[in-house]
């Protein structure tokens, strides 16, 4: 079986590279051998490759700078998956593609489920939920695994900054009206493997579609900040702010050019319905994280 990751470099990439490795013969690309941006570069790549599976963490993911720059961010976010979609299906290929809590606004009371409506609020939002649609209108083929709250022991995320602000900062002000649930690189690399391989063993019943795949569990921006500062004292790190130092505030004090989902909550009912996982809580994936990090 011939794999194709994109986006090795980041934080998803590098997680999936070691994960699909021992299913298949992996090749991994980066920006630089494969930039999404461009369509030209994407059929030759693949036309080459000739791959059974494609598995796409590339996107654009500056959030806030992509109000600015919607160009690009709609031509890796948007454009890309399209194109993946329709050399995916001349291919007779999977492709496994990852989007976002950002295609809901945010507002249900109710944790969102695959058949929600979307309605995204920001640049980001509406190009990763363009791309869902471009690249569902592509290929049957597919896997579309929303996610939120990425997290991973490689690249750049939310615990790592406020481990790095607490040992500046004595105190620390952190954002407690958005709700969602840490997930950690390692669990959705984990379900991407297992979804590979019960692929290949069923494909002509596989199950195609799209899923949400988040820990189990929920929680706020700054009680996530003070479990991350909490578990790093207790593991022996020395640290300016500890838990109590570290202060509730509204997102509207915090503001930012893009706006962000009040609640991150998705359902994985359907996923575990459909293939049996059920998810660990959001607290494990961050405790395997930070052990690494530590």
């Amino acid at each position: 079986m011939r794999i194709l990751i994109t986006g090795k470099d980041g934080q998803l990439g590098h997680e999936l590279v070691h994960a699909l490795a021992p299913i298949g013969e992996v090749t991994s690309l980066g920006r630089q051998e494969l930039d999404l941006a461009h369509p030209d570069a994407i059929r030759r790549v693949l036309r080459q490759i000739r791959p059974d599976v494609i598995v796409n963490p590339a996107a654009y993911t500056a959030v806030d700078r992509a109000e600015s720059e919607r160009d690009l961010a709609t031509r890796v976010n948007a454009t890309a998956p399209g194109i993946l979609g329709a050399e995916a299906h001349s291919l007779g290929a999977l492709l496994i593609h990852y989007s976002t809590d950002y295609v809901f606004d945010g507002a249900q009371a109710t944790p969102y489920r695959e058949t929600d409506d979307a309605n995204p609020q920001s640049v980001y939002g509406l190009t990763k939920y363009q791309g869902e649609q471009a690249l569902a209108a592509a290929t049957r083929r597919h896997l579309i695994l929303r996610t939120s709250w990425v997290l991973g022991a490689h690249g750049n995320n939310f615990a790592k900054t406020m481990l790095r602000l607490a040992s500046e900062r004595n105190e620390l002000r952190v954002v407690a009206d958005q709700i969602g649930a840490p997930t950690s690189t390692a669990l959705l690399a984990r379900v991407t493997a297992d979804l590979v391989v019960a692929h290949a063993t069923s494909s002509e019943n596989f199950a195609f579609g799209t899923y949400h795949v988040v820990a189990a569990g929920e929680t706020h921006w700054c009680d996530y900040a003070r479990f991350v500062v909490a578990e790093a004292q207790a593991a022996g790190k020395t640290l300016r702010a500890n838990p109590e130092a570290i202060h509730p505030i509204s997102a509207a004090d915090y503001p930012t050019a893009a706006k962000r989902p009040a609640s991150s909550r998705l359902s994985t009912e359907k996923l575990f319905r459909t293939f049996g996982w059920k998810m660990p809580p959001w607290q494990d994936a961050v405790r395997s994280v930070l052990q690494q990090i530590l």
